[in-house]
């Protein structure tokens, strides 16, 4: 059986080994970091599954080491900061992180949120999601609602394709024309835009909304 690795990327060494050792002893392959620089080593030279990341680190700090693994990969990351102010969370969002946490935490959380974007992560490369009363046929390209094909452009397919991987999550649009359209693309955020609102209007039968979330971006969620 595949043991996800993880890299735990923390300065303090005692909570740096109390998470290491909490993952082992949950069957995990574990890596660990006491500094921006080889985190960022670790991350180029290994297979890496997801990245626990401390923001406050010498060498380089977490919000470097974040924006240039997202550079690189969509692998997962979870921020850890003592600091608890909102403007760090949204900072950290933008530049790509999949979550936050604050210090102190328990070591119980941390671990429920490691295996929701471990099991978030491996569903992308199922050959079915289903979001809602959404059926998104990977190996066919193509989109149910209850059952009926919905006709959508390539680009609209690459687009609910990133919502749905990223359900539940404020995404930027700086993000979303990144992942969608990339990062050599010349157009700007009226692209992303365009195509949610079309998008939306092909999807407004499901149960799965993408919402507006004020002064960030969107959020694709199912309503009950």
């Amino acid at each position: 059986m595949y043991a996800p690795n993880i890299l735990v990327c923390e300065d303090e060494e005692r909570l740096r080994k109390i998470i290491v050792k909490y993952l082992i002893n949950e069957g995990f392959h574990v890596m660990e970091a006491e500094n921006g620089k080889k985190a960022l080593d670790f991350f180029f030279e290994q297979s890496i599954d997801l990245i626990i990341l401390d923001i406050m680190m010498p060498e380089y700090d977490g919000w470097s080491v974040c924006r240039s693994i997202r550079q690189e990969s969509d692998v997962p990351i979870i921020m850890l900061t003592a600091r608890s102010e909102e403007s760090d969370r949204v900072f950290g969002f933008e530049l790509g992180a999949d979550d936050y946490v604050t210090k102190p935490f328990s070591m119980k959380e941390l671990l429920m949120r490691v295996k929701a974007l471990l099991k978030r992560s491996s569903n992308i490369s199922q050959d079915e999601r289903v979001i809602g009363n959404i059926k998104i046929d990977i190996k066919a390209h193509k989109v149910f609602i209850g059952g009926n094909e919905i006709d959508l452009s390539p680009k609209e397919y690459d687009l609910l394709i990133y919502l749905s991987q990223n359900k539940d999550l404020a995404l930027m649009r700086e993000n979303i024309l990144d992942k969608v359209w990339g990062y050599d693309y010349y157009g700007d955020l009226r692209t992303v835009d365009t195509h949610v609102k079309r998008l939306r209007r092909k999807i407004q039968d499901s149960t799965a909304k993408i919402e507006t979330v004020r002064g960030v971006g969107y959020r694709f969620e199912v309503k009950a």
